[in-house]
C-alpha cells in the first residue's frame, strides 16, 4: 500500500496555510486525545445515575480504547513500517519532529485510538457521535497534515480503531453490566461511588 502521493500532496498543502492553522493543528494532534479523556468523565458520571446497562457501556468506553490501542502496538511491531517523514522523498519537513527510528508508522496509534473511543462513546451515548466521529477524523487527518504519518496509517487506524471497539463492547456489555449490577446493591461505598446509586426509584 503506497499513499506516498498524497502525503505530499496533504504535506504541501500543510506548509501553504497561514501560521496559525499549523499551530492550531499542531496543538491539536498533540494534545487532542485528552478531549476524548474528558468525554469518558463526563459519559460515566453521568451514567451514575442511569441504570446499569448505561454505566456498563460508560466504563466499557476507556477500555475498549485501551484494548485497541493494545492491538495497534501489536500491528506496528509485525510491520514496522518507517515514518513518511523520513521514507518519502521530496517531501517537505514535517510540521513537528518526525519520531524516533523504531517508533513505527503503520498504523497511527492517534487514529486508533480516536476511531475506538469515537465509536464507544457513541455507542454510550448516540447523540454524542454528532462530535466524537467529526474530532476522530480531524485527529486522522492531523496526523498527515503534521507530517508524521501516511494518509494509510490514519484511515486503517480509524477502521482498525472502530472494529475493536465495537466487538469489545459488544462482548462485554452483558458481564459487565452484570457486575455493575452487583457492585451497586453490594453495599460496599468504594464500589456505590464508582458505579453511582443508579436511577432513583419511582413513585
Amino acid at each position: 500500500m503506497d499513499s506516498s502521493d498524497l502525503y505530499r500532496d496533504v504535506t504541501d498543502f500543510a506548509h501553504s496555510t497561514p501560521g496559525w492553522v499549523r499551530s492550531l493543528a499542531e496543538v491539536w494532534t498533540a494534545y487532542g486525545l485528552l478531549v476524548f479523556g474528558l468525554l469518558f468523565l463526563l459519559v460515566w458520571w453521568r451514567a451514575r445515575t442511569r441504570g446499569d446497562a448505561a454505566m456498563a457501556l460508560a466504563v466499557l468506553a476507556p477500555l475498549a480504547t485501551a484494548v485497541a490501542y493494545v492491538v495497534s502496538e501489536v500491528v506496528k511491531a509485525t510491520v514496522r513500517e518507517e515514518r513518511p517523514c523520513r521514507a518519502v522523498p521530496g517531501a517537505l519537513a514535517p510540521l513537528i519532529p518526525c519520531p524516533a527510528p523504531g517508533d513505527w508508522s503503520f498504523p497511527s496509534n492517534h487514529s486508533v485510538i480516536a476511531g475506538a473511543a469515537a465509536v464507544a462513546l457513541a455507542l454510550a451515548v448516540r447523540r454524542l457521535a454528532l462530535l466524537t466521529v467529526p474530532l476522530a477524523l480531524l485527529m486522522a487527518f492531523s496526523r498527515v497534515f503534521v507530517g508524521v504519518h501516511y494518509p494509510h496509517d490514519v484511515a486503517i487506524g480509524l477502521l482498525l480503531g472502530a472494529s475493536v471497539g465495537v466487538l469489545v463492547v459488544l462482548a462485554l456489555t452483558g458481564p459487565v453490566r452484570r457486575i455493575i449490577g452487583s457492585m451497586r446493591t453490594s453495599g460496599v461505598r468504594a464500589a456505590v461511588l464508582f458505579t453511582g446509586p443508579g436511577p432513583a426509584p419511582e413513585g
